[in-house]
């Protein structure tokens, strides 16, 4: 039996659907089991048996995890150590914990990378088989963009010309299978990408192509981005993204093969991930 948290998420439900189509038996782990259309408690929907718990609060894991060997863990910060605690004592064996490229070489005012370092520090301590997955940026992020395409064709934006290979939902979860049932990654951490580096104003012209009609970027100061991004996020998470994108201002983003020699399969493109939602952006 594999454990999937963050099962509601955009990495989660893909992860879920995967696994099925692998034959795998599968437990999903959320704070609020109405969201997947089941009522609270345990009940089983598209062969996945949905379980409600609270991973900030360890104590009301012990149903979830009853008869679980694997764990997929994307949770919040600080919650891992607490956890595995919980995880192992119930008999996991096997961790793999959704991460972020930014852990791997953390700066004192990179509080992204700070959370996620700690919490594989947590997880290499576990005494379990672990698997950390370090994705940069999700495709999925250009969602926020949304509302702005849907009422006026415009994206407001700083750094128009950051440029990251920003990967899809459904290859962090395919490289999640890979590692959780696969043999050999133990102890390693794996730096996923896409398979192209795109700035801002690509992914935006990506989009309207999708959409069929023309998307402006309109380009904003770092202060006028930072003012509208700590409405929605933390200062610190708003700070650190501004910094990272006048890092990458102009630059080419590094792309990682690891996606294909996990999977077998080249990494989906950001055009794809485009098509699939440009409902929600028309």
């Amino acid at each position: 039996m594999i454990l999937v948290t963050g099962a509601t998420g955009n990495v989660g439900r893909e992860l879920t659907r995967q696994l099925l189509d692998a034959g795998e038996r599968i437990r999903l782990l959320t704070r609020s089991p109405s969201t997947v259309s089941v009522p609270a408690g345990a009940e089983v929907v598209g062969g996945a048996e949905v379980v409600g718990g609270d991973l900030g609060r360890p104590a009301t894991l012990g149903p979830a995890l009853v008869g679980v060997r694997r764990l997929f863990l994307n949770g919040p910060p600080g919650a891992a150590r607490g956890v595995l605690e919980v995880a192992r004592a119930h008999g996991v064996r096997r961790v793999v914990v959704l991460s972020s490229g930014n852990a791997r070489a953390t700066r004192e005012w990179d509080a992204i990378g700070g959370m996620h370092a700690a919490t594989e520090r947590a997880v290499a301590a576990s005494g379990l088989d672990w698997t950390a997955l370090r994705p940069g940026a999700f495709a999925s992020n250009a969602l926020a963009w949304a509302p702005g395409i849907r009422a006026e064709s415009v994206v407001r934006q700083a750094y128009p010309l950051a440029a990251r290979a920003t990967i899809h939902p459904a290859d962090i979860a395919a490289a999640a299978v890979a590692t959780l049932l696969g043999d050999g990654h133990g102890g390693q951490a794996y730096e996923l990408t896409g398979g192209e580096s795109l700035t801002f104003a690509d992914e935006v012209a990506t989009i309207g192509a999708a959409i069929g009609r023309p998307v402006r970027l309109e380009p904003l100061s770092p202060e006028q981005a930072r003012a509208r991004m700590v409405q929605v996020m933390p200062e610190a998470i708003a700070d650190t993204l501004l910094r990272l994108w006048a890092e990458i201002d102009g630059t080419i983003a590094p792309v990682s093969d690891t996606v294909r020699r996990l999977t077998g399969s080249a990494p989906r493109t950001f055009a794809d991930w485009a098509k699939e939602h440009a409902e929600t952006f028309r």
